[in-house]
């Protein structure tokens, strides 16, 4: 089976064109961003302008700041002019962020994150359709759409609308309203297929819409011994991060590993992040990351979602990986 294969769009805001660009020369299939140091749309707009058989995609922009009619106007401009090739990721962080970093409300996150949805739906289905626009929900309401502020019909279709979940009930409620699921990165096959598919298994009973699935993947690669190294160690420094973090204690309970989450996060708490990562052992990294060569990676990611995601998203956290080893790794998961 054939997975597409998409890479973070990491680079300078100007150097996102010619970027995206280089990647596509390797074969990726489709470039993400997400939100960190920089705006989450903008290096989208440079590379679907400079590349438009490259799929784009935000992965994740964060929902609960943004009104539904600001995500829908991006979405609309990013779907235009990539010709339909992108894909509206959102996520909802957690609530300390949302708080006090984006100075926003945080308040009951999945219904928050299901009516954001459906609000971004109803204002693509009204620009799309030409019909009235009429959500009403528990933090939205959108009843106003004069013609002046009508951008559609879009001639490649509304774009989708996916959320990035990881919790089941997040995850059944993305499965139940969204047009697909962007799986957390840190993850297992073992979370992926106990926990994961069967929420939305639960949240898709009984509908045959379209859904898709697609996995986020952690990637320790390297063509030698002391390549792989490094990229092990990068990547343990980002486990240690997001093990600390409660949200994903879900994920190490499955494996046995609940004891460490409160660890990690007193250690993070006091600054003490080189001890956070030596607590990160091989076994753990070799559960929540693909690791080895590019073809040993493609090889992993293909056993553990290929039978049920229909693309990957690559992260290589902390290290530099050749754009050769990304083209290996294209060709390989590519089957």
């Amino acid at each position: 089976m054939s997975l597409a294969v998409d890479v973070w769009l990491n680079a300078p805001l100007p150097e996102s064109a010619s970027r995206a660009r280089e990647l596509r020369a390797a074969g990726v299939d489709g470039v993400f961003t997400f939100e960190g140091a920089h705006d989450v749309f903008a290096p989208l707009t440079l590379a679907a302008a400079a590349e438009p058989g490259l799929d784009v995609m935000t992965n994740v922009a964060m929902a609960f700041p943004r009104s539904p009619i600001h995500l829908a106007h991006a979405a609309w401009d990013l779907q235009l002019l990539s010709q339909g090739r992108f894909r509206l990721g959102l996520g909802s962080q957690i609530r300390a962020h949302i708080e006090k970093r984006y100075g926003s409300v945080w308040s009951e996150p999945v219904e928050r994150m299901r009516d954001t949805v459906l609000a971004v739906q109803a204002i693509l289905r009204s620009w799309q359709t030409g019909e009235r626009l009429e959500h009403r929900g528990p933090f939205w309401q959108h009843t106003l759409m004069p013609p002046q502020f009508v951008p559609g019909p879009n001639p490649h279709g509304a774009p989708p609308v996916l959320v990035g979940a990881l919790g089941p009930r997040m995850t059944e409620m993305a499965a139940q309203v969204a047009d697909g699921l962007l799986v957390m990165p840190f993850n297992t096959e073992r979370h992926f297929r106990e926990r994961t598919l069967a929420a939305i298994d639960k949240g898709r009973a009984g509908s045959d819409r379209p859904f898709e699935i697609i996995v986020e993947a952690i990637v320790a690669m390297g063509d030698t011994d002391q390549e792989l190294e490094t990229a092990r160690r990068a990547v343990r420094n980002l486990l240690a991060f997001y093990g600390s973090t409660p949200s994903y204690l879900p994920v190490l309970e499955v494996e046995g590993w609940a004891d460490l989450q409160p660890e990690l996060n007193l250690l993070s708490k006091q600054n003490r992040w080189r001890e956070m990562a030596g607590l990160i052992d091989d076994s753990m990294v070799d559960a929540l990351t693909v690791s080895g060569s590019p073809a040993r990676c493609a090889a992993q990611i293909r056993q553990r979602f290929g039978d049920n995601a229909s693309r990957v998203c690559c992260y290589f956290p902390g290290y530099q990986v050749t754009d050769a080893a990304i083209a290996d790794l294209v060709a390989a998961a590519h089957g």
